[in-house]
């Protein structure tokens, strides 16, 4: 039973994890998007509620 439960919790902070990396992955791909529109940096990362140098990194990466 031990192992079972040590299981189940293992298995569901994975599926956690691969959330997390998921949305996280959403909001970057959503930055090149925002820019074009005119947003500033900041404005996007006040809307996606990211650090400021994630969305600059982004954005100077695809240039």
């Amino acid at each position: 039973m031990r192992e079972s439960v040590i299981y189940q919790d293992i298995l569901e902070e994975g599926r956690e994890e691969g959330r997390e990396q998921g949305e996280l992955s959403a909001k970057l791909n959503s930055i090149p998007r925002l820019s074009v529109l005119g947003l500033s940096v900041e404005q996007i990362a006040q809307a996606l509620d990211l650090e400021i140098e994630q969305v600059q990194q982004v954005i100077e990466g695809q240039n």
